[in-house]
């Protein structure tokens, strides 16, 4: 077999190549909120040598279309209007992560250092709801979502990877006020979302650099758990996810400055890329006229990017109050 023929028959087996779409710039980090010379454990842990002055997760809308983001290293929130405009929500003892919001309007957080918080946007008020199973504490919690009948859905991170495929997915049901391990053999689970039909939980292993496909039965287990999707490599990996009323998979890759779009069969689509110098995009989320406006975090630059498309998001607020 010549090489020419041989790279034609590889090419016919593969994917074509996803179409290359670019964002804007929405708005940054302004620079009074830049912490130049503060110290941060987390820096030190994460970024060990680097100057952070800022580092930008967990974008969630409100009702009225806002966007809240977090801050890890300095457990900040902040709230960003429609126009742009930068307010710090609160301040506390924390490394929040993901953040999203219940249908009754409280905040929920995945704080790695503290567990599931609850914020109150108008008193102001912080505190723990979950920080424990069984009394151990989670390694770290990183991202979480709703689904439509309340239910939470959460990561469990902590320092896993290949090197120890021992982290773990959680759901909460606040009826029964009981907290279920859907996994406990993640390699590093990140990003979580569920499909439109809600009978598909998808993880981002992030240092597996994979999607995950996750099942979810009618009485609640799971099965026959598999990779939707595996990217190609890196200095880091799939991070937060999306889906559009579609069922379209929405990527974030945390080292490569992109977001890659799959259809609901796992057929790669579009590369979204970076307006922003950095290449550090953590997470993201719909909002925006008809929810058709997609906003990402590039955590280096502490930047919020944003893109419009065809296909509203999936709506994460539940229907029912707890």
């Amino acid at each position: 077999m010549t090489i020419n023929k041989y790279k034609s028959e590889i090419s016919m087996s593969l994917y074509p190549p996803p179409e290359i779409i670019q964002t804007e710039i929405f708005t940054s980090v302004p620079d009074r909120f830049r912490l130049k010379e503060n110290r941060s454990d987390w820096v030190e842990a994460n970024k060990p040598g680097q100057t952070v002055d800022c580092f930008l997760e967990g974008p969630s809308f409100d009702r009225e279309g806002n966007l809240f983001v977090t801050d890890i290293p300095y457990g900040r929130i902040f709230k960003i209007t429609p126009n742009g405009e930068w307010d710090q929500v609160i301040q506390y003892d924390g490394w929040p992560n993901g953040l999203r919001f219940h249908q009754d309007g409280r905040i929920f957080i995945a704080d790695y250092k503290n567990g599931i918080m609850l914020l109150d946007p108008v008193s102001q008020k912080i505190e723990r709801f979950l920080g424990h199973r069984h009394s151990e504490s989670f390694k770290g919690v990183n991202d979480l979502i709703f689904d439509s009948h309340g239910q939470l859905y959460f990561t469990d991170q902590g320092q896993t990877g290949m090197h120890d495929p021992t982290g773990r997915v959680f759901r909460y049901n606040f009826e029964q006020k009981r907290l279920d391990c859907l996994l406990d053999n993640g390699v590093s689970p990140n990003g979580l979302v569920l499909n439109p039909e809600e009978n598909v939980l998808y993880v981002a292993m992030t240092r597996g650099n994979a999607i995950w496909r996750v099942p979810i039965l009618p009485d609640g287990s799971t099965s026959k758990v598999g990779i939707f999707a595996q990217l190609a490599g890196g200095v880091s990996g799939a991070d937060g996810l999306a889906v559009d009323d579609e069922g379209r998979l929405f990527v974030c890759d945390a080292g490569n400055g992109c977001v890659w779009t799959f259809t609901k069969f796992g057929e790669p689509v579009y590369r979204i890329m970076a307006a922003s110098e950095g290449r550090t995009t953590t997470n993201l989320a719909f909002g925006g006229e008809d929810n058709r406006e997609l906003h990402i975090t590039e955590s280096a630059t502490g930047t919020i990017l944003k893109l419009k498309l065809d296909i509203p998001g999936k709506q994460l607020f539940s229907h029912s109050p707890l």
